[in-house]
């Protein structure tokens, strides 16, 4: 697995995988009308290119294929962090965590933060966040749960 710098010729690949993501991962944990305010059948590729073009974006590939990507913005939040299922539990989040921490060092950061769905909460528990609080956030008029997660940096 190779992870780099995103770049503009992958938003197709990384807007594909995110729906993907939600609907076969999160959908798990949220029900259908959550997963569509969430992760529309038609994304508004514009608002990801802007959303893309800012902060440290990461992807991993797998040979030709994108296995996940991530995001971190510029207060030292993860953003983003999707997997594609065909690569759930290979360890793609975790490699990317870690290269978005050691980016965050270098960039000054001493906390890290996420806003994490029901389903990620697990995972960044096990990579050393804490839940501060939950939340309602409400997408396209339909309120999700999701938590505020935390991490020291040392």
């Amino acid at each position: 697995m190779v992870v780099r710098e995103y770049r503009a010729h992958h938003l197709e690949a990384v807007v594909a995988l995110f729906g993907r993501s939600v609907r076969q991962i999160a959908g798990r944990d949220y029900d259908e009308q959550q997963i569509a305010a969430w992760a529309p059948e038609h994304p508004d590729m514009d608002v990801w290119a802007d959303r893309l073009g800012s902060g440290t974006v990461l992807v991993a590939e797998e040979g030709e294929r994108m296995a996940g990507f991530a995001r971190l913005d510029e207060d030292g939040n993860i953003d983003l962090l999707y997997v594609d299922p065909a690569f759930e539990r290979c360890g793609v989040a975790t490699r990317l965590v870690e290269k978005l921490t050691e980016m965050a060092k270098n960039l000054g950061f001493r906390r890290l933060h996420a806003d994490v769905s029901v389903t990620a909460r697990p995972f960044f528990e096990a990579q050393g966040f804490e839940v501060v609080e939950g939340q309602s956030v409400e997408r396209r008029g339909v309120v999700l749960r999701n938590y505020r997660m935390v991490r020291e940096e040392k």
